[in-house]
C-alpha cells in the first residue's frame, strides 16, 4: 500500500548510528529524510551517496536503509533485492531477517520467506508477527487454491496511472463513488517526499446509465474548501450521505500532529467548510475515520500512547453534537505489535480493517471482525480474491448488501487501484445427460422429474438427451428418467450442508428393455449356486431397478461356458437363476414378476459394442460359440472369451403386471 498505509508513518524505529567521523554531510541529510519519514526522497539521496562510499560496512547499510524505504512505501519487488544485498553484512541486526521475510511472503517466496522468520525468531524468540508470519506463507497457499465466492474485478472507469483508494457510497446513493486519489488534476502541486506522488484529494464520480458506466471524476468540490493543497482521502459517510469525516494530513517537519480528521455537512449540494474533530489531544494523529450507521460511534487510526505497538484502531463515543467522549482501543483480538489501519464499521456491527501482522496473504490483508458471546472480537482473514500477495485495504460496503469497494495493489494495478466486490447469491442447479446404457447413445425424448422433500414436483422433456433443473438450499432430491422401450432410471441428490452453492453433474443411464441385459458382479460358488458375498452390492442394484419399475415382469437367465457335460451345465444354470429369484423374494420383490430360466450352453452371448470396446479382439455381432472360441489362438483371450459366457442375465416379460394384478 502506497499512500495512505503510510502517509502517517512519522514515529520511526531508528537503526543504531554511524560513527560521525565518517558520515558525510549527504550521508546525514539523507538518512534525517529516512527518519522523519521521508522514504522516497531518502532513496534517492541514499543512493546517490551508496556511489561515493568505499567502506563496505557504510554500504551494507546504506542498502539496507534503501531496503527498508522500499519496504515502507510497499514496493516489496525493489525492497527484496536490496535486503538480500544488505543480509551479507546484516547491519540492520534481527529486524532484517524479519522485514526481508515480510517483502518475500509479500512476492510469493514461501519458501524463503519462512526461513528468514526463523533466523529472526532465533534472536527473538517467540515473535509473534514471525510466527503469524510463518503460518501466513502455509496458508496463503490453501487459500489461493481454494477462493471465497466473492467476485473481485478492476474498477478501470475510476482507476489512473496514480494512486487511487478508500472508494465508497456517501450512504445509500449506489450511483456516487467517492475516493481518494493523487491523480493529474489534484490541487497538491508538490511531490510528496515520503512517496513521491502528489498529495491525494477526495474525487467524485456519478455513475451514467446510458453509458453503462462511472463518469469521468471530479473533484468533491469546486470551491476547494475540503480538497486543498494539503492531503486529504479516506471519507466516511453517514447514512443519509450528507455528512461527510476525512482526514487530512498536513505534513510538516515541526508539526508532528501531521493526520488529523475532519467533518463536513452538506447543503443544497454544496459541502461546508470542514471542522476539525476533536478527540482527544491536539498533538495526536488520527485518520481513516468510519462513522457508525447510527451516526454514534466513530472508528479511527492511530498511534496514540496505550495501543499495542504500530498504527492501532480505536473508537470514540458521541457525547453531544459533534463532541466525543475519549477514545478507546479496539483491543488486542483486533490489534497487534504490526498496523492495523482502514477500518470500516457495518450496520449490523462487523467490523473490518486491515492489518501487516495478523495471519495474511502479504502485506497489508483485509480483516473481518465479529463480536462473540463473550462481547470479544473474532478476527477472520477475507481470504483469496478479496486479499492477494500485495497489499489490500480500505475495504467500505454498500449497507445492506454483500458489495462494495476495496484498494490493492496486486498483480495487475497501476498503483494502488480501486477494485469492486460483490458476493454472488448461493446458485444451487443440476445439469445432467439421459443416455443407453447398453450403446452409450443419448437418448433424445426421455422424461425427467425432480421430486424434493420441500415438495418440489418438477418435470421436463430431455433435449437432445439434456436436462437442468434450479435447487433450492436444504433439500434433498430425487431424479427420476423414463422413457418408453426403456426401464426406469433414478438418481439421487441433496443440497442439505452445502453452504457454497453447486452445480450438480448427473449421468442418467436407461437400459433398454427389448434385449437381455447383463447383471455384472454377480459370482458363485465354484461348480455350484450359492451365491458369494460379494455379489449382494450387484443383487440389491437388480432389486432396485425392479422397486422403481413396478409393473415389470422379467426372467433371470443364467448361462455357463461351453464346457462340461450339457445335463450338469443346464443343472447348475437353473439353480443358479433360482438362487437369484430366491433372493429378490427375501427383499420384497413379487414372486410373480420373477421367472428363473437356466439356459447352461445353449445361448453364447453375442458381443456388443460396449463389450468390443472393453475388448478390442471381439468384433461387435460375433457370437461366443464354442468354434469360436476353439479359434483363438491365445489361450487368455479363448479364457476372457468363457468367462463372458458364464453370466446372469434378466430380460423384460411385460411391463404391466401391476394392471394384471389390479384384474
Amino acid at each position: 500500500m502506497a499512500y495512505y498505509k503510510i502517509r502517517y508513518y512519522f514515529l520511526l524505529l531508528i537503526f543504531g548510528s554511524i560513527c560521525s567521523c565518517t558520515v558525510s554531510n549527504h550521508y546525514q541529510t539523507a538518512l534525517t529524510s529516512f527518519e522523519i519519514g521521508e522514504y522516497y526522497k531518502s532513496i534517492s539521496s541514499l543512493r546517490k551517496v551508496y556511489t561515493k562510499t568505499k567502506d563496505r560496512q557504510q554500504k551494507a547499510i546504506i542498502h539496507f536503509k534503501i531496503a527498508e524505504a522500499y519496504y515502507k512505501i510497499g514496493q516489496y519487488r525493489y525492497a527484496e533485492s536490496y535486503f538480500k544485498s544488505a543480509t551479507i553484512r546484516n547491519p540492520g541486526g534481527a529486524i532484517t531477517w524479519l522485514h526481508y521475510a515480510e517483502v518475500l511472503r509479500a512476492n510469493g517466496k514461501y519458501d524463503e520467506a519462512i526461513k528468514n522468520y526463523k533466523a529472526y525468531l532465533d534472536s527473538v524468540p517467540k515473535s509473534q508477527m514471525a510466527l503469524n508470519g510463518i503460518e501466513s506463507c502455509r496458508e496463503t497457499q490453501e487459500w489461493l487454491n481454494k477462493p471465497t465466492r466473492y467476485k473481485v474485478d478492476n474498477l478501470k472507469d475510476i482507476n489512473s496511472a496514480a494512486n487511487d483508494y478508500s472508494a465508497s457510497y456517501a450512504g445509500l446513493h449506489d450511483n456516487e463513488i467517492y475516493f481518494t486519489s493523487s491523480r493529474k488534476g489534484a490541487t497538491g502541486t508538490v511531490k510528496s517526499a515520503i512517496t513521491g506522488e502528489y498529495n491525494a484529494d477526495i474525487f467524485k464520480s456519478t455513475y451514467n446509465l446510458q453509458k453503462n458506466k462511472w463518469d469521468k471524476p471530479k473533484l468533491v468540490d469546486d470551491l476547494k474548501v475540503i480538497d486543498t493543497q494539503d492531503d486529504e482521502g479516506a471519507a466516511s459517510f453517514n447514512a443519509a450521505g450528507n455528512t461527510m469525516y476525512f482526514t487530512r494530513c498536513r505534513y510538516q517537519k515541526s508539526d508532528q500532529r501531521s493526520a488529523e480528521i475532519f467533518v463536513s455537512k452538506q447543503l443544497s449540494g454544496l459541502w461546508g467548510d470542514p471542522i476539525k474533530v476533536k478527540i482527544g489531544g491536539d498533538t495526536l494523529m488520527a485518520a481513516h475515520p468510519s462513522l457508525s450507521a447510527d451516526g454514534n460511534t466513530l472508528y479511527f487510526v492511530s498511534d496514540r500512547p496505550g495501543g499495542y505497538g504500530g498504527k492501532d484502531i480505536w473508537y470514540a463515543k458521541r457525547k453531544k453534537g459533534d463532541t466525543w467522549e475519549k477514545p478507546v482501543n479496539a483491543g488486542p483480538e483486533i490489534n497487534t505489535s504490526g498496523d492495523e489501519m482502514f477500518p470500516f464499521i457495518r450496520e449490523n456491527g462487523n467490523l473490518y480493517f486491515s492489518s501487516n501482522a495478523h495471519v495474511g496473504m502479504g502485506g497489508f490483508d483485509i480483516f473481518l471482525a465479529q463480536k462473540g458471546d463473550d462481547g470479544k472480537w473474532i478476527v477472520e482473514n477475507m481470504k483469496s480474491p478479496i486479499n492477494s500477495t500485495g497489499d489490500d485495504f480500505a475495504i467500505s460496503f454498500y449497507q445492506g448488501e454483500e458489495r462494495g469497494f476495496f484498494s490493492s495493489n496486486r498483480e495487475g494495478s497501476f498503483n494502488d487501484d480501486i477494485y469492486t466486490f460483490m458476493l454472488p447469491p448461493k446458485v444451487y442447479e443440476m445439469e445432467g445427460d439421459v443416455f443407453n446404457k447398453e450403446n452409450g447413445m443419448r437418448i433424445t425424448d426421455a422424461t425427467v422429474k425432480l421430486i424434493g422433500t420441500d415438495g418440489t414436483m418438477l418435470k421436463m422433456k430431455a433435449e437432445n438427451g439434456k436436462f437442468r433443473f434450479k435447487l433450492k438450499p436444504q433439500v434433498e432430491y430425487i431424479v427420476a428418467a423414463y422413457r418408453k422401450g426403456f426401464l426406469n432410471a433414478k438418481m439421487v441428490a441433496s443440497t442439505m450442508g452445502i453452504e457454497e452453492g453447486k452445480e450438480f453433474q448427473l449421468r442418467m443411464e436407461l437400459t433398454p428393455s427389448d434385449a437381455p441385459i447383463s447383471v455384472d458382479n454377480i459370482y458363485y460358488a465354484f461348480g455350484k449356486w450359492d451365491l458369494l458375498p460379494e455379489s449382494v452390492a450387484a443383487l440389491d442394484s437388480l432389486s432396485g431397478i425392479l422397486v422403481l419399475n413396478p409393473t415389470t415382469v422379467i426372467e433371470l437367465m443364467a448361462h455357463t461356458d461351453c464346457r462340461g457335460d450339457d445335463a450338469l451345465n443346464s443343472e447348475i444354470s437353473q439353480k443358479r437363476a433360482q438362487s437369484v429369484v430366491s433372493y429378490l423374494i427375501a427383499k420384497g420383490i413379487q414372486p410373480a414378476r420373477l421367472v428363473a430360466k437356466g439356459y447352461g450352453k445353449t445361448a453364447p452371448k453375442r458381443v456388443t459394442k460396449k463389450l468390443s470396446k472393453t475388448y478390442p479382439f471381439l468384433k461387435p455381432g460375433t457370437d461366443l460359440t464354442c468354434d469360436f472360441i476353439q479359434g483363438l489362438v491365445d489361450d487368455k483371450q479363448r479364457e476372457i472369451c468363457h468367462q463372458i459366457n458364464r453370466r446372469t442375465e434378466f430380460r423384460v416379460l411385460s411391463s404391466d403386471y401391476r394392471e394384471k394384478f389390479e384384474k
